[in-house]
């Protein structure tokens, strides 16, 4: 019998709905010192077992398809097997954003979900490694991963933080391969201007936008936050100034590299990189609109020697959230590709869940590759839900990534009736 129409009996014949609930009670019933609740976890855990028992009995492969139906609506079960039927492979490793992915602010008071938790641990037990894949600090991801997973998990070797967008990764229990500084080895003149950069945006900031954001911890990249709550008009206003500041803070940092390769002027530089930025990034032109601030200058008027230091540098805009400078060549897919071989996985088939340009880029490099998947949260940006619905068509709910992570787990648990 074809599996779809297996599927379609299962879903059928037996009350899924009810064994989702038992399993998801079952799942993350929260731990309590209590007689009486215990035995009323007990009792759910039989009923859960006897309901699995009528479906193992009444398949071929039921053990597979009673897990199946514990873990994924009809929707997620049939949408696992049409991945199934595409590419014929399970995921082998997960790579997962955190911010508005894994967790959200806007629905999970910014805390990752307990029933995404659980699933990242069932894929743990299953052998799939987890690529935490985040803009933030290292520190930062750390204090959540372990609060979240466990230091048991996070420290098994199957786990690995790329954080600050690629610039490094940390891979607890892989010895001299534990924590690779990626940004070791750029060039000295990259090198240079990130120096420069980081030494004057504070002190050299005007005093209004000083006192409205501070400099995220990062050892690489060079990030302005807001002192303000992320999406408010407040945070919008001081995140658009700081982006200006910081692309012509970038021009001059440039121009004083370039001082070596003949006498650039300022002014001039600052008028290029406001070309530059805003014709390679559509919200970056639009804050320049905005802020009338936009380059006099062309594209085309950039010197090729120029031209080539702002090709190997990113200014990245997120609204009303951050400012950033980052190194092109150490962006999240160096991070990944990082990662998984530090993680022996030399033939990968992944599922990336992000919701930025920054995890865009992996998306891309995973679909002209065919190494695996890309899913999105709904509120995710516009080029980023394009890519996606332009694919595989993963896209969760907001706060909801324990849905699509489900997904993917029972497109593994397909995987192995073959």
């Amino acid at each position: 019998m074809e599996r779809y129409d297996l599927l379609y009996r299962l879903y059928d014949e037996f009350d899924t709905d009810t064994l989702r609930e038992y399993q998801d009670f079952v799942d993350v019933f929260p731990p309590v010192d209590s007689r009486v609740a215990l035995d009323h976890w007990q009792e759910a855990s039989d009923e859960l077992e006897r309901r699995k028992d009528e479906i193992r009995d009444g398949f071929a492969t039921g053990g597979t398809f009673a897990e199946v139906a514990a873990r994924a609506t009809r929707e997620q079960a049939f949408a696992a097997q049409d991945l199934y039927s595409k590419y014929g492979r399970a995921v082998n490793a997960l790579v997962l954003d955190v911010d508005e992915t894994l967790r959200s602010a806007g629905k999970t008071d910014n805390e990752i979900p307990r029933d995404t938790l659980h699933v990242l641990t069932e894929f743990h037990e299953r052998g799939v490694p987890i690529v935490i894949c985040t803009g933030q600090t290292l520190e930062n991801v750390k204090g959540f991963a372990i609060q979240g997973l466990g230091n048991e998990l996070v420290h098994s070797g199957d786990v690995s933080i790329v954080y600050e967008a690629g610039t490094g990764v940390f891979t607890p229990g892989h010895g001299s391969q534990t924590k690779q500084l990626l940004y070791e080895d750029l060039d000295e003149e990259i090198r240079a201007v990130f120096d420069e950069i980081r030494s004057r945006v504070l002190p050299d900031a005007p005093a209004d936008l000083r006192r409205g954001v501070h400099l995220q911890g990062n050892e690489f990249n060079i990030t302005l936050k807001p002192n303000f709550d992320i999406g408010s008009s407040k945070a919008e206003t001081v995140i658009d100034e700081g982006l200006v500041y910081l692309i012509d803070l970038l021009a001059e940092a440039i121009a004083g590299v370039e001082e070596a390769n003949g006498d650039v002027d300022v002014d001039d530089a600052r008028e290029w990189a406001r070309a530059y930025y805003a014709d390679a990034d559509p919200e970056i032109r639009e804050v320049l609109e905005s802020e009338g601030e936009v380059s006099g200058a062309a594209v085309d008027d950039v010197p090729e020697s120029v031209r080539d230091l702002f090709e190997r540098i990113d200014v990245a805009y997120y609204h009303a959230d951050a400012a950033e400078i980052g190194s092109l060549e150490l962006n999240k897919v160096a991070g990944v590709e990082a990662a998984l071989d530090v993680l022996d996985i030399d033939d990968p088939f992944v599922t990336v869940m992000g919701d930025s340009k920054s995890d865009l880029r992996v998306m891309q490099w995973v679909e002209e590759n065919d190494y695996g998947i890309g899913a999105a949260p709904d509120h995710a940006s516009r080029d980023v839900l394009d890519h996606v619905m332009n694919t595989d068509e993963l896209v969760f709910d907001r706060g909801k990534s324990a849905e699509m992570l489900r997904t993917v787990y029972v497109l593994n648990l397909l995987a192995k009736l073959g």
